[in-house]
């Protein structure tokens, strides 16, 4: 085994700073290997190249791992891409060493043979990285051949080879220790600790890309390594959690069997967490058990309440399963937020109207309204539109849309039956009712995109902790 290091790179700057959680089980997996990995957190460093030089004037390294968390931001008021900056860190490494630059994460995942050529690298890992870094590696130490490698995306003559990444059991990971990165840290400055529950998503939504980047199958822990976690974080002092699995509760029974073992275990009085969950199912057993565990808030990907849109968005639940949720939560006193996803096909103004008038039914802690559906390649939305062609003249799209079929650059869809100026549309039905978090083009400050959310920072050096719109909620609640 080689004693020379592998420098990981956290990319993600975004404030409040939310810690990367694929690296702290990247470093632990390959430090239990035997390996010497160094971590450069670019996160904490207002001139990455001043920490770059700061580096490399110490140290040599065997090659250099880079995490891409997000491309964009996934906002269409904003569109704030990422990568222009990543290809500038990329460029600005190469000046200091020609070791192999290997790409990874989730954003990587979604679309990576663009990515490479983007940043003119050669190699990248696409879907799990703890087992087949630790391969890699070893191949590059030892001056063999890796092109066979599960999950690897390579430069050859004229393009790149992608191999299909193998998913790897997750109980694997190290569950008794977190301490790679700064968890510590990035509770203070970011207000929560991060946990996954289990990997992939067998649902239907035809815009969502974390099956293209974590797989269709969905892969558990087992409950007692999430719990051993939950504990190991605990000793760093990190007691405000967000389980990041996209749906927390699909499986239903593997949510419930958490919450048993964190009761088992005798720590739900020490935690709070919250969770993003799918509105079906969600029954009152587990609803019961969330709120004795410690839950203080969910977030609930409704996306609209309209049956023929939520259908056309692959959603398989309706009003009743959204009432139903409504009404578990407030018995059991479970704080909650219904995110809408609005502008999907076949999206019109009675449909929104529609919508918001369930929420106002329903009757929310709080509503995120997004306007306009993000776009990705290898998702069914993307092929509907590609379907349509001439992407130019399709008037349901908005964004950078010339040049860019592959939707490398952020593109989103807003239904055209919608009509002109949309955003005073909603605004005019949402009136001034505050738990809505919704944002015109022309006020910003009132929506919840957690991108460079300065006030998210300041309320944390604050003290404020949990999930950004509940913080956002308390916010607004005590400054009435």
């Amino acid at each position: 085994m080689t004693l020379t290091p592998f420098l990981v790179i956290n990319t993600n700057r975004m404030k409040p700073a939310i810690a990367p959680l694929g690296l702290d089980y990247l470093g632990e997996a390959l430090t239990a290997k035997g390996y010497i990995v160094d971590l450069l957190d670019l996160c904490f460093s207002e001139d990455y190249r001043k920490a770059i030089d700061d580096y490399f004037s110490k140290q040599s390294v065997l090659a250099i791992g880079i995490t891409i968390r997000n491309t964009d931001d996934c906002y269409l008021l904003s569109q704030d891409f990422f990568l222009p900056e990543i290809r500038e860190i990329v460029k600005y490494l190469k000046t200091k060493t020609d070791v192999p630059i290997i790409l990874g994460g989730v954003g990587f995942s979604i679309m990576p043979e663009k990515i490479l050529e983007y940043c003119e690298l050669d190699l990248g890992i696409r879907g799990d990285g703890e087992e087949v870094l630790s391969l890699l590696l070893e191949r590059i130490a030892e001056g063999r051949n890796y092109t066979d490698l599960p999950g690897l995306v390579y430069r050859v003559s004229g393009g790149f080879v992608g191999n299909p990444p193998e998913y790897f059991d997750l109980n694997k990971i190290s569950s008794r220790r977190r301490k790679f990165i700064d968890n510590r840290r990035y509770f203070n400055e970011g207000g929560q600790g991060n946990i996954e529950t289990k990997r992939g998503c067998n649902q239907r939504c035809i815009y969502c890309a974390d099956p293209v980047a974590k797989g269709r199958k969905v892969r558990l822990r087992s409950p007692e390594k999430v719990v051993d976690e939950l504990e190991a974080l605990l000793d760093e002092e990190v007691d405000y959690f967000h389980f990041c699995d996209s749906e927390f509760n699909l499986p239903e029974d593997h949510a419930k069997a958490v919450c048993q073992q964190i009761i088992s275990r005798g720590i739900n009085k020490n935690i709070d967490w919250y969770a993003y969950c799918s509105p079906s199912p969600f029954s009152e057993e587990l609803a019961m058990l969330m709120k004795i565990t410690g839950c203080r808030g969910v977030d609930f990907g409704v996306d609209n309440g309209n049956k023929e849109i939520l259908k056309n968005l692959g959603r398989d639940f309706g009003k009743d399963e959204i009432k139903n949720t409504a009404r578990l939560c407030h018995r059991y006193g479970i704080t909650f937020m219904f995110d809408l996803l609005l502008g999907g096909p076949g999206e019109t103004r009675e449909t929104v109207k529609e919508t918001i008038e369930l929420m106002r039914e329903t009757e929310p802690d709080r509503v995120g309204v997004m306007v306009g559906v993000r776009i990705y390649e290898g998702t069914e939305l993307g092929n509907m539109v590609l379907k349509e062609g001439q992407m130019e003249k399709n008037r349901n799209l908005q964004g950078k849309v010339e040049g860019n079929n592959d939707f490398f650059e952020p593109v989103f869809y807003i239904s055209s039956e919608l009509g002109e100026d949309v955003y005073s549309y909603i605004s005019e039905l949402i009136g001034g009712d505050r738990r809505f978090f919704f944002t015109t083009r022309d006020d910003q400050e009132k929506g919840y995109n957690y991108n460079r959310n300065q006030v998210l920072v300041e309320a944390i050096k604050k003290g404020y902790r949990g999930a950004y719109w509940d913080i956002l909620r308390r916010l607004s609640t005590e400054n009435r």
